[in-house]
């Protein structure tokens, strides 16, 4: 048996503008059904549900998707969209979106060099200097 597992994000009543926000940012991204109470949306074909639930619960830093970018062009889109409008930047890459949503935007090189023993100490020295990550510098590291 094959179960479909997606999260389910709480929201106060923000559900569908969130859902249209990130189908917005995100390629191959489509609202599926709404209803008063839900909406259930892909990003880039990954499954989403947001649930118009009520102020009884607020985003936090103890979930956050983590965003792979090939390159600069790509950090740079979802780390500008994303802060927009209201967003906050964090530290290392990470930013919380208007809805409160925490997102890690890196590159797709940074696992490979964190993995590279000689090279790791100070890729993460870098990181922990920067706000939005600049691949160039943590190339550089």
């Amino acid at each position: 048996m094959k179960n479909l597992i997606y999260p389910c994000l709480w929201f106060d009543n923000q559900a569908k503008e969130a859902a249209e926000f990130y189908c917005r940012i995100f390629p191959n991204s489509r609202i599926i059904f709404e209803s008063p109470m839900v909406v259930q949306f892909e990003l880039n074909r990954h499954r989403f549900m947001g649930l118009n639930g009520g102020p009884q619960f607020k985003h936090s830093e103890a979930v956050s998707f983590v965003i792979e970018c090939k390159d600069q062009q790509e950090i740079d889109h979802y780390w500008n969209n994303l802060i927009a409008d209201g967003g906050q930047e964090s530290m290392c890459g990470w930013c919380k979106d208007k809805f409160g949503v925490s997102w890690q935007v890196v590159p797709t090189v940074l696992g490979v060099l964190m993995r590279d023993p000689e090279k790791s100490k100070k890729v993460f020295e870098v990181v922990m200097t920067m706000r939005k990550l600049d691949v160039q510098t943590i190339l550089n590291a």
